[in-house]
C-alpha cells in the first residue's frame, strides 16, 4: 500500500483551473482499481491518496500522468507501506 500526499506548488486559484483535469484523472484511478481513498488536506495546502495493487514503478507512472504534476502545480511524497493490522470492517486493506 502507497500513501501519496501532495503539496501545492502554486496559488490556489492555479490549482482550482486544473481540478476538473484533476478530478478526471482520480475518476480513472478508482476505476482502475489503484486508489482507495483521496481528498485535501487540511488547512488546503495539498492532498493525500492512497493507493494499493500496484508496484512502485506503475504507480509513479500514473503519478506523472496527473495534471497536478504534469503542469508543475504539486510536489509528490510517496512512502510505501505493508498493512499489518486494520480495525474491523478493514481487513481487505492488509497485506
Amino acid at each position: 500500500m502507497f500513501v501519496i500526499t501532495l503539496t501545492y506548488r502554486v496559488d490556489l486559484e492555479e490549482i482550482d483551473a486544473a481540478l476538473a483535469d484533476h478530478i478526471a484523472w482520480l475518476d480513472q484511478q478508482y476505476t482502475d482499481g489503484v486508489f482507495i481513498a483521496s481528498g485535501r488536506r487540511v488547512p488546503r495546502v495539498g492532498g493525500v491518496i492512497l493507493a494499493r495493487d500496484v508496484s512502485t514503478e506503475e504507480l509513479e507512472q500514473r503519478l506523472a500522468a496527473d495534471p497536478f504534476r504534469s503542469r508543475g502545480l504539486a510536489d509528490y511524497a510517496v512512502t510505501e507501506f505493508v498493512v499489518s493490522r486494520a480495525a474491523d470492517g478493514f481487513e481487505s486493506l492488509l497485506s
